[in-house]
């Protein structure tokens, strides 16, 4: 598909990734959703919370929804899910914000957990709303690595449910080992370090009911994210080592097998993201995959006011026009 030409034009202090990216994540107001949650018990015996918003209407029910994956120990009050599904209830969609394993305030109960190429709590989720019967057409929007799950499971779903219909990528590293060795830099020190401390607390938590495989030893060589990805991702979700982890789990290597309309959203001055995460060359020859690069936005930003962003405008657009 073509490359879209963004529109989104970035204001004053915004047009710097950093601030943006910050923000964005820190600062912004957040906006005013009522949420009800839902427990998913899973077939392996752990669970996941789906945090749900929804459209209100008199005139007929609502048979859209919208499922939103968030990032890297990220849950479903962030603003920018609480901002996209606000926009998407005014415009007609219910809204599924789904945690990722033990990141809705309570830790999950096996020792795997969730990772960016990890599709199976989608799937599951999924085929729990279908057999519900009360939609006719499913979307999927993600954020960061909530994109990579979603772009994941897009390509790798050997028989995709006709209700599934679209998707939005939002600030996705579409390769992860580009993504780690980015975030690594000294520029991002601030959000890596963010990231390793609430991953190894989340470690430390876990030791006590997992003692066979953690332990105070390993806790201690946790310094960087791939010392994290070594220790627990790759082991704990069967993969040879980090690097076999970024390899397998990267996105990049599904988008040529999506075979619904997806664009992906990435700025040109995310610092999270690496040069493979800007495919143009691959993206012209795929029928389904669109990518917009606008030249502001860092990482989850494209501020335009506090009450809209531009990604949520855009994620309405696609969907709308993709139905």
């Amino acid at each position: 598909m073509p490359i879209i030409k963004s529109t989104y034009q970035a204001k004053r202090l915004f047009k710097n990734g950093h601030f943006s990216t910050i923000y964005s994540a820190k600062l912004r107001p957040k906006p005013r959703l009522k949420q009800t949650r839902e427990r998913l018990e899973l077939i392996d015996g752990d669970f996941i919370d789906i945090d749900w918003s929804y459209h209100i209407s008199e005139e007929q029910p609502v048979n859209k929804l919208v499922v939103l994956l968030h990032g890297l120990e990220g849950n479903a009050q962030r603003s920018y899910i609480k901002g996209q599904a606000q926009l998407l209830n005014a415009k007609g969609w219910d809204v599924a914000a789904m945690n990722h394993r033990g990141c809705s305030g309570e830790d999950n109960r096996l020792y795997l957990s969730y990772n960016s190429g990890r599709t199976n709590d989608v799937e599951e989720f999924i085929a729990h709303v279908i057999k519900a019967g009360i939609y006719d057409e499913i979307s999927l929007v993600g954020y960061s690595l909530g994109g990579s799950v979603l772009l994941k499971y897009l390509g790798d779903c050997k028989e995709l449910p006709p209700q599934v219909i679209n998707g939005v990528a939002i600030s996705t590293p579409l390769h992860l080992r580009g993504a780690l060795e980015q975030l690594i830099k000294w520029e991002n020190f601030v959000y890596s370090k963010t990231f390793i401390r609430d991953l190894r607390n989340k470690y430390k938590r876990k030791m006590a009911s997992f003692p066979e495989a953690m332990n105070s030893d390993e806790l201690k060589k946790i310094g960087t994210l791939l010392d994290f990805d070594n220790i627990y991702t790759a082991k704990a979700h069967g993969f040879k080592d980090a690097y076999d982890y970024y390899e397998k789990c990267s996105s990049i290597h599904v988008l040529e097998k999506i075979n619904v309309p997806v664009l992906i959203l990435n700025a040109q001055n995310d610092t999270f993201l690496s040069p493979e995460s800007y495919p143009f060359e691959l993206i012209k020859k795929l029928d389904n995959v669109y990518l917009e690069v606008p030249r502001h936005g860092g990482h989850v930003g494209f501020h335009e006011t506090n009450g809209v962003y531009y990604s949520e405008r855009r994620v309405v657009d696609f969907l709308s026009k993709h139905c």
